[in-house]
């Protein structure tokens, strides 16, 4: 078969002619292409999680973080990932919001579907929102999690835009529902919230042996930094920075003053406040650190960092015996393990 591919049809089928074609594709290719934009680059939004141990002053410091930043003049969303609902408690003087779990629940079983106005509010510019979990005895905290995020990509987070989305967690990262923006590159930098106290610090380590841990196969997350709440001027979590190779973000002392306000459910970062500049500051912070890959600690490098006195390193572990548990004798019993000859 005798095909000529590209060659223009005859003129009288009403297609253009060879001499017609050569013309228009030289007028195409005479077009100048458009100018490259010289505009600033649209900003990617920052999701940034937030962990530490629970009643640390999490809720407390992503309240007053997050409208400082809108009072700053950016979009940001909060959403409380901690199965007791309280995240966004401060931020509006108390009050709870209906969880997207419950909502959507309810939403099922009336036959509707879940909106936007069902399970986000605002305030000042900060928008906020509630995961929520399973109720008491009766599921997985963390499967919580999973199923919300599940719902909040049909709602079209992927969607949304805004300028920071701020997630707050609790730090028993050794679930996989609470570790599940670190282990599957949900954001791009971790926050931890600590005190100058060991179990804080052992919550704070464990985040970064996860961020460290999945860093190890090919994760994208790091750690920003930590944020000292009550601080008392001890040093240990200023120590514990160091030695993790993270910065310290922001040190917010221990004050009856902050203790009061935060009891009251009042935002104490307002613009002009005592308490404003201090938040400004870890705002700028928050949005600027880069994140790094931690250098977890062992657990007798953290105890190191308290005197023996605080952490009792001077007890001994004495082994216990079958006579110590209250057994009358205490036969052996044939080992069942089995014993291979060597070799030759």
């Amino acid at each position: 078969m005798n095909a000529s591919y590209g060659r223009p049809a005859p003129a009288s089928n009403g297609m253009p002619t060879s001499n017609g074609m050569t013309e228009a594709l030289r007028a195409e290719a005479a077009i100048e292409p458009d100018a490259p934009s010289l505009a600033p680059a649209e900003k990617q939004t920052q999701i940034i999680a937030i962990y530490g141990k629970g009643g640390i002053g999490k809720s407390f410091t992503l309240a007053n973080l997050s409208y400082t930043m809108a009072q700053q003049g950016k979009r940001v969303l909060l959403i409380g990932c901690d199965p007791k609902s309280d995240t966004t408690s401060l931020l509006f003087g108390g009050r709870s919001c209906p969880t997207i779990i419950e909502t959507s629940a309810k939403k099922k079983l009336a036959g509707e579907k879940v909106q936007i106005g069902d399970v986000c509010f605002k305030r000042d510019g900060v928008f906020a929102m509630e995961l929520g979990g399973p109720e008491v005895g009766r599921g997985c905290g963390g499967r919580g999690i999973i199923h919300g995020f599940e719902l909040l990509e049909k709602l079209g987070f992927h969607q949304w835009g805004f300028d920071y989305v701020l997630l707050d967690f609790l730090g028993d990262v050794v679930c996989g529902g609470f570790g599940l923006p670190i282990a599957r590159d949900m954001c791009q930098k971790v926050i931890v919230v600590g005190s100058n106290d060991l179990q804080s610090l052992y919550v704070a380590n464990n985040v970064c042996s996860a961020v460290d841990y999945f860093r190890k196969l090919g994760g994208n997350v790091g750690v920003a930094g930590l944020v000292i709440n009550k601080d008392d001027g001890t040093g240990e979590a200023q120590a514990f920075a160091a030695a993790a190779g993270i910065p310290v973000l922001a040190a917010i002392p221990s004050d009856e003053d902050i203790r009061r306000k935060s009891a009251n459910y009042e935002i104490i970062g307002q613009p002009g406040s005592r308490w404003a500049p201090l938040f400004e500051a870890l705002a700028q912070e928050a949005a600027e650190a880069p994140p790094v890959r931690p250098t977890p600690l062992t657990h007798e490098g953290l105890l190191g960092l308290f005197k023996g006195d605080a952490v009792g390193r001077g007890v001994v572990l004495q082994p216990a015996t079958a006579e110590d548990m209250g057994m009358e004798t205490a036969a052996l019993k044939p080992s069942l393990e089995v014993i291979y000859e060597a070799q030759p």
